[in-house]
């Protein structure tokens, strides 16, 4: 049977270069197919049983040389992200893929980015390994382009189980149809937050001491780059904490009085964080400073002022500490706030968190308080010039009007740039909050 190389030629003598026409060999019948040759897909006929029979590759529907494959190509992650690391494949070679299904995931320093199919087709070759650091536009891994394989028969199977039928006979024959095999279960793919569990080195128990073993995991990339900001910001910014301690009576009140409502009208769970998002809004309109940020060279230069306010709330998750952003929040009424909440926190502890999400941020508050924390100092987010940290609600004796009563207390700490803010604005924006908290019907206030 003439090769491919020897058809080629053929072509081009015929001055055919981007084509094959009618060519006739005594195996096959190569049909004019309108394709670069490069990329040819020719039908073999075979001309009788016999030469079908001479040549095993004419039992074959068709061919396609190695152009055909489709190189699949790290994809752009954003302006800021230019490498990552290939967390996990999610698909084998060998495996049918459809368009656009996710065959890979890319973890970066603030998001996970899915790889996913250009088009329908078998995974040919994989060309990284997984833990491997990737840059965008390299290549991944190859795909050959075909239409859908048909999925594994299981609902006809199902349809054949379901299907009354005798039963067997109990004979020799019998027995080894009874005990046939299961078909194999395709092993769980890891879940994209673990990873293989490293291996513990253990050495034996000296005076009945115990296990001493050790485990050594490498860090992800979103916790190395959150630690590596985190320590750019203390290196950065000058600061400083201030606290005070906020009478909860109120706010639990009022919530107490209309979470049922809210949840029936809107589906909306009344929270805390938006109570204090809005207060610290309003004090914002007293102290502008706090919403502002520096910005220039060596260390910066000139301070921005915003009319807006982007509030970002930190969100824990398995692989670390993300701050999703409420736009303009400024806008937003408090059923609004925890609407905006809920979504982004589900988005972050399910890993779809996108990069629009996690960008900008003008003020953060920080919510300890769900872990049970007393009272901390939380880090600047920068470029931003505060935080707010929220802790624990805890009943306290405290005095009211001259007598000791009973509270729920909680304390609250506002760490600022001092290169920004003085003792005195961050003082008095903390108070206001405070005042705020303390009777929500002055939000309500002009």
């Amino acid at each position: 049977m003439p090769s491919f190389s020897a058809l080629r030629s053929t072509a081009l003598r015929l001055n055919h270069p981007s084509s094959f026409s009618h060519l006739q060999t005594s195996s096959c019948r190569l049909f004019h197919v309108k394709a670069p040759i490069t990329g040819l897909i020719a039908r073999q006929t075979p001309r009788s049983s016999h030469a079908a029979a001479s040549y095993p590759l004419l039992s074959l529907h068709q061919w396609r040389s190695y152009a055909d494959s489709v190189t699949i190509k790290v994809p752009p992650m954003a302006e800021s992200i230019s490498e990552g690391t290939l967390k996990q494949w999610l698909k084998e070679v060998g495996e049918q893929v459809e368009q656009d299904e996710e065959i890979a995931t890319i973890e970066t320093d603030k998001i996970d980015v899915a790889v996913n199919a250009p088009q329908a087709g078998i995974l040919k070759e994989l060309l990284v390994e997984a833990d491997t650091t990737v840059t965008v536009g390299q290549d991944l891994a190859t795909l050959e382009p075909g239409e859908g394989a048909p999925k594994p028969a299981k609902e006809e199977t199902k349809k054949e189980e379901s299907a009354p039928s005798p039963p067997p006979k109990k004979t020799e024959e019998s027995k080894p149809a009874e005990k046939a095999p299961q078909p194999k279960k395709v092993a769980e793919k890891p879940k994209a937050e673990t990873s293989p569990p490293p291996t513990t080195h253990s050495a034996p128990a000296a005076d009945g001491i115990g296990n001493r073993g050790e485990q050594r995991v490498k860090m992800n990339r979103m916790r190395l780059r959150t630690g590596e900001r985190l320590k750019q910001s203390q290196n950065t910014a000058a600061s400083l904490t201030t606290f005070n301690e906020v009478d909860m009576s109120a706010v639990m009140e009022m919530r107490s009085l209309y979470k049922n409502v809210v949840l029936e009208k809107t589906g909306v769970k009344l929270g805390f964080v938006s109570f204090f998002t809005k207060a610290c809004i309003l004090a914002m309109k007293d102290v502008p400073v706090v919403n502002a940020s520096i910005e220039g060279p060596n260390g910066g230069d000139t301070i921005v002022y915003r009319d807006y306010v982007d509030v970002s709330i930190a969100v824990a998750t398995e692989k670390g500490l993300v701050t999703p952003v409420i736009r303009n929040a400024e806008t937003l009424d408090l059923v609004g706030i925890d609407k905006a909440i809920s979504e982004l926190g589900e988005k972050a502890r399910h890993g779809k968190i996108t990069l629009e999400d996690l960008a900008g941020g003008t003020f953060t508050i920080s919510n300890g308080g769900v872990f049970g924390s007393l009272m901390g100092t939380p880090i600047i987010n920068l470029p931003q010039s505060a935080v707010l940290g929220l802790h624990a609600t805890k009943q306290r004796p405290v005095v009211v009007n001259g007598k000791i009563e009973i509270r729920p207390m909680m304390y609250l700490a506002l760490t600022y740039d001092h290169r920004l803010l003085d003792g005195r604005e961050a003082v008095t924006f903390l108070v206001k909050v405070k005042e705020y908290i303390e009777d929500p019907r002055r939000m309500l206030l002009p």
